[in-house]
C-alpha cells in the first residue's frame, strides 16, 4: 500500500537547510491500522503530510498502491489525493453554514459526481458513522463528537483506500474520543488502511502497530 524509501524532507533556512525527515524507509500494508507518535518537532506531521500528498519529498521515493506518486505533477497528486486518500483532522474543518449532508457531498461534487448519486452516497456515509438523524444540522448544532463523525463521513464518502487521521481525538473529551476511535476501528475492520498521528498512548493503543518518530528518523516500529 505505502512504501517510502530514504524519504528526506528539508527546507531552506538562510544559507543552510533544515532537515525534517532524515531518510525514512517505511512500508505499510493494505488493511493495517498504524499509529505514528513522537514529540513536537519530531517530523511526524511532516511524514503525515508526505503520505497524504500535502507536501513533497526533497529526496527519496514514495509509492502508493504500487504507483510512484512522490514525483507526480501537482495536478496528478491532487487527483490521487482526492480519490484515494481521506483526511480526518483534529479541528474538523467543517464549513459553518453548511449542513452535514452537504458537507459530506462536497468531495463527490468536486469529482463531478451527479448530485443525486452524491446525496445517496453521502447519506450512506453518514449512516455508517451513526449520524442519519443529524444530516440537516449545521456544525453549530452538533457536538464536537458529532462534528468529527461528519468529518469521518466526508473522508470515507469517496471510498478511499487510505484514511489519514491527524490527532482525531485531540479536541474531544475522553469518552467521545473512544467513540470516534471505535468508528475508525470499525472502518479498519471493513478493510480501510488507517494511518493516525497521535500523542496519546491510549489512542495509539487502538492501532495494531505503533511507529515512534524522533529527530526525523524512526526510533521504534512495534506491532
Amino acid at each position: 500500500m505505502i512504501s517510502l524509501t530514504n524519504a528526506i524532507k528539508s527546507y531552506p533556512l538562510g544559507k543552510e537547510r533544515l532537515v525534517i525527515l532524515k531518510g525514512i524507509t517505511l512500508t505499510i500494508d493494505a488493511g493495517e491500522f498504524v499509529a505514528i507518535m513522537g514529540p513536537s518537532g519530531s517530523g511526524k506531521s511532516t511524514l503525515m503530510n508526505i503520505i497524504g500528498l500535502l507536501d513533497t519529498l526533497s529526496d527519496g521515493s514514495y509509492t502508493l498502491e504500487g504507483r510512484e506518486v512522490g514525483s507526480l505533477k501537482e495536478n496528478d497528486q491532487a487527483d490521487v489525493r482526492s480519490k484515494r486518500i481521506g483526511f480526518v483532522f483534529q479541528a474538523f474543518n467543517l464549513l459553518p453554514r453548511m449542513d452535514a449532508l452537504r458537507q459530506v457531498m462536497q468531495p463527490l461534487l468536486y469529482q463531478g459526481i451527479h448530485r443525486t448519486e452524491a446525496e445517496k452516497r453521502a447519506r450512506e456515509a453518514l449512516h455508517t458513522v451513526g449520524l442519519s438523524e443529524r444530516i440537516s444540522h449545521n456544525p453549530n448544532e452538533l457536538s464536537g463528537g458529532q462534528q468529527q463523525r461528519v468529518a469521518i463521513a466526508r473522508a470515507i464518502v469517496t471510498d478511499p483506500a487510505l484514511i489519514l487521521a491527524d490527532e482525531p481525538t485531540g479536541a474531544l473529551d475522553s469518552q467521545t474520543g473512544k467513540e470516534v476511535m471505535g468508528i475508525l476501528t470499525n472502518l479498519n475492520k471493513l478493510g480501510k488502511t488507517i494511518v493516525m498521528v497521535t500523542h496519546e498512548p491510549t489512542v495509539a493503543a487502538f492501532a495494531h502497530r505503533t511507529i515512534h518518530i524522533q529527530d526525523g528518523l524512526i526510533l521504534t516500529d512495534q506491532s
